[in-house]
């Protein structure tokens, strides 16, 4: 699976502005499923599954990683085809269609978040210390809103992804660590139009 996959068809772009299709590769990014996994998962029939999945499919969004034959039938294992989606720059004039299917991705992907905290143990919430400094707190959940230009913001998003790749390589040494944990780490950060934050001058 790619890191990163640049949409250069406006079929691409026109298939993941579906909301279930974003859905379906929201849970392809995270491991292959059958068909009839998928079915199963989202509660509809094999039929309205095998459709969708043939038109990502057919637009290289997702693809056929495995077989397995299983009672005499062929069982096709889907995986998305990246864990992130850019638009070719030749689909820049498609600005609401690129708008469209990007916030249906960051939905679909705020919906397994939630379902992500609802299946977690409830001593991923508990803390057992009490303190002001994160580096304490056994898990993080926070909203920020600061007025930045275009190029602080893109500051950011190369060191929040140059941070996030050094987490990635320094916990490789706690693979084999007894005491490690699987922590789910979800991130959005889009320009707004108004604040709701409001604090009252003093």
């Amino acid at each position: 699976m790619e890191e990163i996959m640049v949409l250069k068809d406006y079929n691409q772009l026109k298939v993941l502005s579906d909301p279930f299709r974003s859905q379906l590769v929201i849970r392809l990014m995270e491991k292959p499923l059958t068909g009839q996994q998928l079915s199963e998962i989202f509660n509809l029939s094999r039929s309205r599954i095998h459709y969708h999945l043939v038109e990502l499919e057919k637009n290289k969004l997702i693809k056929v990683v495995k077989k397995e034959v299983k009672n005499g039938i062929i069982q096709k294992f889907y995986q998305a085809t990246a864990r992130g989606y850019v638009p070719d720059l030749n689909l820049l004039p498609h600005q609401e269609e690129i708008g469209r299917t990007f916030k249906h991705s960051v939905l679909s992907m705020l919906e397994r978040s939630s379902d992500r905290v609802i299946e977690a143990p409830e001593e991923s919430f508990r803390s057992n210390v009490s303190s002001k400094d994160p580096s304490q707190w056994n898990f993080q959940s926070s909203s920020w809103e600061i007025t930045a230009t275009e190029e602080s913001f893109r500051w950011f998003l190369e060191n929040y992804f140059e941070l996030m790749e050094r987490f990635r390589d320094k916990s490789k040494n706690d693979e084999n660590d007894s005491n490690s944990r699987i922590y789910y780490i979800s991130n959005l950060a889009f320009a707004i139009e108004k604040s709701l934050f409001e604090e009252e001058a003093n």
